[in-house]
Formats: structure tokens, C-alpha cells, sequence
């Protein structure tokens, strides 16, 4: 979709009344855990969902590209930027409320998953222990069904809600949703806005034990002190992605200011202003390499932004 006639959008965002704040030519760089990107035409954060209709509806009818992220935790954004619309969830986004008859968190996408692992833990909740840590939004995390080798948020999901452009609102059950490996079926095209997530009461010993071992064990084996998208790859069925990448010797290789992390082969690691360019050379050397070597195809978890 190329980015043409956008009088309509335009007007949009300098009308006062538009419920969000805009900023033309963002750099990207400041919305990615990766601290790397070039400028969106335009960030914008949605404040409600009256502001966020009308973006969509305006893009779409301006033929204008737009995508919806939350903290940007497995984006890798082109040094050339997007030539479109970032959109952010913004103030009605980011309300958390408790249930206590369902016992039940329903969380806006904008929230940030640790906070609602936090808050769960402070009323002597289990089931989200999982996710202790992880840097990205509620909303991320369920468009990736993020979790661990044995847990995932979709097992904790009983409703999700979306915007779908051109129809509005739409409610789905967890359990008709399919949840895979670092995906989930929900339409791509579709925002998500809230979902409930169930838990159970439990001892806190119980919970802080689940949690701190969570915790040791992502510390111990990833580069969490040097910026970076997580994940680059998803695990091929009874393989490792990282001990694959170390198997052909690239643990540590360095291109420009972008390193395969040497704690851990399936991190590239920002270590000395690394650009886009600088981090997909090494993944397009990873998966030749690994692709010669054991003839698997690794695919990627991290989405690209604006590139060719």
C-alpha cells in the first residue's frame, strides 16, 4: 500500500479536536526496543476509541499504510523509516480492572503485560508468572500469543476485543481463537483493544517462587542489558533456533554496530548504534548459514517495518 492523497489525514491531525498527539517525521528509533529505525511520516497516539476509528477510517480511505504497535519489543524499523501511519494506544488503552466474581484481569492492549503480572502477584494471583519481565504490551502480546516453552498468554485468555477497519468492534472467545507458536489467528488487519485474562488464587510463596525462577533463568541465558527485539527467530519444531546459529559458528559475529549475541545466538544485540541495515545482514546470514548446514529454514519472529 503506498502512502498517496493524504489532504484527508492531514486535516485529521491538525483538527483540535482530534482525541491523540501527533508527531510528523518520528524518528522510530525512540519507539523500538532496538533503538533503531528511521522516521514514520506520522506517530500517532490514539487517546480513545473515537480518535482511533477515525484514524484508521481516514487512512484507509486516504490509501494511506498504517500498522498499530505497542513498545515496538519485536520490531526492527528500516534506517529509511515507514511512509505511513504509526498508531500507539494511548489514555483509554491503558486501564487495568479486576474481576472478582471471574476473577478476571481486563486489560487494555496499552498496558504493559509486566505491570499486570505485577499487580496479579500483589493480590496473590497465579497463572501470568510467565511473563514476569517481558518488555512489551498486553495488546503485543496477544497478537504473538508471547509465553515461554510451556505457558502462553493465549491459555490465559478468555475474550479478546478488536477494531476492524471497515466494521468496527469484534469480540472474540479465547477459545475460538487458535493459538500457536508466536501467533494467533486473529485477522492481521484487525487492532486489538482489550482482552480478559483469567488466573486463580494461589500461595504468594507459590507465585514469587514461579517468578524468580522465571526471572534467573532469562537472566542467565539472555542479553537483557543490551537493547534488542528478544527473539530473532522462532524455534524450528524440535530444534533451537539459537543452538542452530551457534552450531554454525556465527555465536558473536558482528556486522557495523549490530552483534550476534554471544550469551545467546538468537538475540542480535544493538552494541554500538547499529543500524537496520547492520542487524538484517546478520539475519540473512543466519538463515543462510543454518539453511546450508541443516537444510531448516529459519523464520523470523521479529516483524520488518518499511523495508522493500
Amino acid at each position: 500500500m503506498t502512502a498517496r492523497h493524504t489532504s484527508a489525514l492531514e486535516a485529521l491531525l491538525v483538527d483540535d479536536s482530534f482525541d491523540g498527539d501527533i508527531y510528523p517525521n518520528e524518528p522510530m528509533a525512540r519507539h523500538t526496543t532496538y533503538r533503531i529505525g528511521g522516521p514514520a511520516r506520522f506517530f500517532v497516539c490514539a487517546s480513545s476509541l473515537s480518535a482511533l476509528s477515525q484514524l484508521v477510517r481516514t487512512c484507509e480511505e486516504s490509501n494511506v499504510a498504517w500498522i498499530a504497535v505497542g513498545k515496538g519489543s519485536n520490531l526492527l524499523v528500516s534506517d529509511d523509516g515507514f511512509d505511513g501511519v504509526v498508531i500507539s494506544l494511548g489514555r483509554d488503552f491503558k486501564t487495568c480492572r479486576f474481576d472478582e466474581e471471574r476473577s478476571s484481569f481486563s486489560v487494555g492492549a496499552g498496558v504493559p503485560l509486566s505491570s499486570v503480572v505485577q499487580d496479579a502477584f500483589k493480590r496473590g494471583l497465579a497463572g501470568l508468572e510467565f511473563a514476569v519481565g517481558t518488555p512489551g504490551t498486553v495488546g503485543g502480546a496477544v497478537r504473538m500469543n508471547a509465553g515461554s516453552a510451556d505457558e502462553w498468554i493465549g491459555g490465559r485468555i478468555a475474550s479478546v476485543t478488536t477494531m476492524a477497519p471497515k466494521q468496527g468492534l469484534k469480540r472474540y472467545a479465547g477459545a475460538d481463537i487458535a493459538w500457536g507458536y508466536r501467533s494467533c489467528s486473529l485477522p492481521a488487519d484487525e487492532i486489538v483493544l482489550e482482552c480478559e485474562l483469567l488466573v486463580q488464587s494461589a500461595l504468594p510463596s507459590f507465585i514469587r517462587g514461579k517468578m524468580e525462577a522465571a526471572l534467573t533463568k532469562r537472566k542467565k541465558s539472555q542479553p537483557l542489558n543490551v537493547a534488542s527485539c528478544g527473539s530473532v527467530f522462532k524455534n524450528p519444531e524440535g530444534n533451537s533456533a539459537g543452538a542452530l546459529i551457534d552450531g554454525v559458528g556465527l555465536k558473536g559475529t558482528r556486522i557495523g554496530g549490530a552483534q550476534i549475541s554471544d550469551m545467546h545466538a538468537n538475540f542480535i544485540v544493538n552494541v554500538d548504534n547499529a543500524t537496520a541495515r547492520d542487524v538484517r545482514e546478520l539475519i540473512e546470514l543466519a538463515r543462510t548459514k543454518v539453511k546450508e548446514a541443516y537444510g531448516i529454514e529459519l523464520q523470523p519472529e521479529v516483524r520488518f517495518l518499511g523495508f522493500a
